[in-house]
């Protein structure tokens, strides 16, 4: 299963290497924006753009709406999967 974490592209770093940083949750990193962008959606286009990251990439740009629910469901999980492991420490079956 592919897992593409939502971000916001905050600012291009390298052109050339088609470079950029990105905001997810308050941390920054630095993706490759290469596959998102084209003859009709060149780099430039991309600051202020909510993406998918996987590995490092943007896979495919996304509506902040979409990046909202995403990251809500995320966080859900984690408190899911945090309550379960909660459970298996206490030794309860």
């Amino acid at each position: 299963m592919c897992l593409g974490i939502p971000g916001r592209i905050i600012k291009i770093d390298d052109v050339d290497k088609k470079l950029a940083t990105v905001d997810v949750s308050g941390v920054r990193r630095q993706v490759n924006v290469a596959c998102i962008v084209d003859n009709s959606n060149p780099i430039e286009t991309c600051v202020g753009e909510w993406v998918l990251i996987h590995v490092g990439f943007a896979m495919s740009r996304i509506d902040e709406a979409e990046a909202a629910e995403t990251l809500k469901i995320l966080h859900e999980l984690g408190e899911a999967q945090a309550e379960m492991e909660a459970m298996q420490a206490s030794g309860l079956r």
